[in-house]
């Protein structure tokens, strides 16, 4: 190999380190900015946050960051994946924040960076319609209920379930599984957050109804990111967006296109009930 050949492997070398150490050098905000493209995490069997219809991804997640993208200047790229994959996929890198929703916990806090919560996540149960034998949240004792494997609802349910007794509490890959269960008499009810069993009910009101009251404390969802210094600028920015959404009425008219009504939530929760 001649000297001049061999300078220019050795520059060309040279240039393609440097520049994919700059890449790595860069944060999440940097590298979304960069590409224009905010990489997100998700599953779409949670409606109405995200959800499939008509072959479509759509869903109060959906609008809210694209709302939050155009605040930033950038457009959102979606990873779909069944709920216990998704916070993985998060640490493993594949997106760099999960709009799932989340319920704010204080051991996810310890463990996650969230957003300010975009709806209430108190848990609630969702029956056949007309059935009898559970007119209230203790009727459940010893009967079978189901919910979303590896949600903070399930765990909810687990526990309420477990203090009345006797429980019976099956976990379905995904929502809509436990969904068809209850419609089809395998188990009484399913324990989901209010808004996702509301919408249900009223997108099949001749299958199903909510038990009321809510059994679950009350919490709310939010969205989350890793807690480590690389997404933290990235999470600023995605806050701030949201704060400015939900100042000047978005979010509230997002909330009423996907629940039929709005309602406040706080700007950060620093203390969860759970």
């Amino acid at each position: 190999m001649s000297k001049r050949l061999l300078l220019k492997t050795l520059l060309g070398a040279s240039l393609a380190l440097g520049l994919a150490m700059g890449a790595l050098a860069q944060d999440a905000l940097a590298r979304t900015k960069a590409s224009g493209v905010l990489k997100i995490g998700t599953e779409t069997a949670f409606a109405p946050f995200d959800f499939i219809d008509a072959g479509a991804h759509v869903g109060l997640n959906m609008d809210l960051m694209n709302e939050v993208a155009k605040e930033m200047g950038v457009k959102t790229e979606w990873t779909a994946l069944p709920w216990e994959g998704v916070l993985p996929g998060l640490e493993a890198k594949k997106f760099d924040m999960v709009t799932g929703p989340v319920t704010i916990t204080k051991a996810r806090m310890e463990r996650y960076r969230f957003t300010p919560p975009i709806a209430e996540a108190t848990v609630a149960l969702l029956k056949r319609k007309g059935d009898k034998t559970v007119m209230k949240p203790e009727d459940i004792a010893g009967k079978p209920v189901g919910g979303g494997k590896a949600s903070a609802q399930l765990a909810q349910l687990k526990t309420f379930a477990e203090s009345l007794g006797k429980a019976d509490v099956r976990e379905y890959p995904g929502n809509n599984e436990a969904y068809a269960d209850l419609a089809a008499g395998r188990i009484v009810a399913v324990g989901n957050s209010l808004p996702n069993i509301s919408y249900v009910a009223q997108q099949r009101s001749d299958t199903f109804e909510v038990v009321k009251p809510a059994f679950g404390v009350k919490t709310y969802f939010g969205y989350v990111a890793r807690k480590d210094d690389d997404s933290a600028k990235l999470m600023d920015a995605i806050t701030a967006a949201m704060l400015k959404i939900k100042g000047d009425g978005r979010l509230a008219k997002i909330q009423k296109k996907w629940f039929g009504d709005s309602f406040d939530t706080p700007d950060s929760v620093p203390n969860p009930a759970l």
